[in-house]
């Protein structure tokens, strides 16, 4: 079948198309982005403004609108941080599904830690044991860490690229003083994290980064992906400590000619990198394995997972259209809302 994934985050609403059925990998089959940046367009009380509310709507409409092209058996949509903890969120979203028909499934924090966790676990597999999992998305940064397909702990803390980008680098290039308070501030948040949730776990056989910012910075740190495994490149706490002066040196504008990062990451990377790094070492993390697999590939997998349970109840017979598997059905939620 042929699924279709909205995804509306703090930075991007970006569509993913996949051929997928029960037991095979999800083949891509269409990728689009529409570059947002949300956390500009939040105003005093952390509401999204008018254009904000404008951007996605228009985003999610043309997103919407190429999936029907494309002819998705099903379409999910969902939204992460940006409109979840937007204090308008609730209107945000009735206005999205009354101008473009789409109704937006809002994730939590912790649901976005698990599904990663899901992804990245079929990427690895299970000789990667006990895994540590960072993902910095534009408004929130998700830990979990588990040994199964979901992880025994997980939590979601506002460090994303870009909420630390506007509520702490304003200037561009930013001062060395507002650095050294975003350095501080994630400090203190991570390690009360550590000390409170993660202090009894094992350590970890791998610990796992992944999603754009992520990636972007294991690019420019570690080079290119192996030409003959297409494995990504890993990251290294030293390298991303190396790199970190010239990225504060650098503008927005700037950053966006490094290798791999793309021009709408370029003004939000430094924030990303000194989250990061700040990250590794509070959890003395040396070097961090990167997966290409993260949250939208975990929805898929769900759904798949979800159907593949259906079908075998049903006989293995194909579902007829009455019967798909929708965002009522939640098959990507986690096990305690269930």
């Amino acid at each position: 079948m042929r699924l279709g994934v909205i995804d509306v985050g703090s930075n991007t609403v970006h569509l993913l198309v996949v051929d997928a059925h029960p037991g095979a990998s999800p083949v891509p089959y269409h990728s689009q982005r529409s570059t947002l940046r949300l956390m500009r367009y939040l105003d005093a009380d952390g509401a999204i403004n008018e254009e904000g509310v404008r951007r996605i709507v228009a985003a999610v409409k043309e997103s919407a609108e190429t999936a029907r092209d494309i002819g998705v058996d099903d379409l999910i949509s969902t939204a992460t941080s940006a409109i979840r903890e937007a204090t308008n969120g609730e209107e945000v979203l009735a206005r999205i599904a009354r101008e473009t028909g789409v109704e937006l499934h809002v994730l939590s924090g912790e649901d976005e830690a698990r599904i990663t966790m899901l992804a990245v676990r079929r990427w690895l597999g299970w000789s990667a044991g006990e895994i540590l999992l960072f993902d910095i998305g534009g408004g929130s940064f998700e830990i979990a860490q588990g040994a199964d397909e979901y992880p025994d702990v997980q939590a979601s803390l506002p460090l994303g690229a870009g909420r630390t980008t506007v509520g702490f680098l304003a200037e561009d290039p930013p001062q060395r003083a507002d650095i050294s308070r975003l350095r501080a501030h994630a400090r203190a948040e991570l390690t009360r994290l550590r000390d409170e949730l993660f202090a009894d776990r094992p350590r970890p056989k791998r610990v796992v980064g992944t999603s754009k910012t992520i990636r972007s910075l294991a690019r420019l740190v570690g080079g290119p992906s192996d030409p003959v495994t297409g494995d990504l490149a890993q990251l290294h706490y030293a390298g991303l400590r190396e790199w970190e002066p010239s990225l504060r040196a650098m503008t927005g504008a700037a950053r966006e000619h490094l290798p791999g990062i793309t021009p709408e990451r370029g003004y939000q990377i430094l924030a990303g990198a000194v989250v990061l790094r700040t990250a590794m070492k509070v959890f003395d993390v040396q070097t961090m394995t990167i997966s290409p697999w993260a949250l939208r590939e975990g929805i898929v997998l769900r759904y798949i997972d979800a159907l593949d349970g259906r079908d075998r109840a049903f006989g293995a017979r194909t579902a007829g259209p009455e019967e798909s598997v929708s965002i009522s059905s939640s098959p990507w939620r986690s096990e305690r809302s269930s």
